[in-house]
């Protein structure tokens, strides 16, 4: 028996296999759900005890928090609408967990009520969380804490075929060795040589996930922006697409805007919306995976 059959993931330790969702904390929840709904989400369930709603296409699931205890204080007031949680899912979150805790990182305060459950994470970047989801069992986080919406679709399909593909994150000047090392030694991302990008923002270090799904982009600030401000934080989520230009034009059709001017107008390689109101733009990047290769979860 070779060494690859002992152990058939040893790139990949936690067993990860994706984006289980992406949460923003918003104080313009409506707003928000407006603009996910223009982008092909569908609210399918709202949580049983908190101001929170469930969005779901495809295999992709945005939670919208609203909560005001989940806005991050920025000068004293709650910013707008912030990307304020990543879950990755999981073999075993328990022992993704440990192992993240293992290796230095921070845990985060549970704060799980009756009947919900408490979801294992830790500290991310700026003020945001990190969670650990398994996906294996005979039930969802969905099932537990969210109550579906009555006469919501439970798994609306994917617009042009849309998918999670990776997620933006803003980091301080010469700190991108500190970033890939800790998402290197906490879950095996690997960055990719230099000079390989997708869509249509070739900037700072990509980093692929070790399940080779998706990709988070490291972006230090451009030369020259000494007065600009620069939070380290996430900042955009990327979606992949079989044919991005068609994608750009369903969404088109339903009301979003996109950049069309260089370097980031629409091309086969991607596309990048306005910046919104709340702070919030989508990027597309071209991408063949195959969208429904999981089995979607059931509010």
């Amino acid at each position: 028996m070779t060494a690859q059959e002992h152990n058939p993931e040893p790139n990949n330790p936690l067993g990860i296999d994706g984006i289980e969702f992406i949460e923003y904390a918003s104080a313009q929840p409506l707003a928000l759900g407006a603009l996910l709904e223009q982008m092909g989400f569908v609210p399918t369930a709202r949580h049983r005890s908190r101001e929170v709603t469930l969005y779901r296409q495809g295999t992709m699931n945005v939670i919208v928090n609203a909560d005001p205890s989940s806005l991050p204080q920025a000068d004293g007031e709650p910013q707008a609408t912030v990307i304020s949680a990543m879950a990755l899912r999981v073999r075993d979150a328990d022992a993704a967990y440990r192992h993240a805790i293992e290796m230095g990182a921070w845990a985060i305060q549970t704060r799980a009520g009756v009947m919900e459950l408490n979801i294992p994470g830790v500290h991310g970047v700026g003020d945001s969380i990190l969670y650990f989801v398994d996906r294996f069992r005979d039930f969802s986080i969905y099932d537990v804490d969210f109550k579906p919406i009555l006469n919501a679709p439970a798994n609306p399909p994917a617009l042009a075929g849309m998918h999670f593909f990776g997620v933006v994150q803003t980091i301080g000047r010469d700190r991108s060795p500190e970033w890939i090392d800790f998402y290197q030694q906490l879950m095996d991302f690997r960055p990719l040589p230099q000079g390989r990008y997708f869509g249509v923002l070739p900037k700072g270090v990509l980093l692929e996930s070790p399940c080779h799904s998706f990709y988070l982009q490291l972006v230090e600030p451009p030369e020259g922006a000494a007065g600009l401000q620069w939070d380290e934080q996430l900042v955009r989520v990327g979606l992949g697409a079989p044919d991005v230009l068609e994608a750009v034009r369903q969404l088109k059709q339903r009301g979003i805007v996109f950049i069309d001017r260089e370097p980031a107008q629409a091309s086969e390689k991607g596309a990048l919306t306005q910046l919104y109101k709340s702070g919030i733009s989508f990027e597309l990047v071209v991408s063949q995976r195959d969208a429904s290769r999981r089995e979607p979860q059931h509010a």
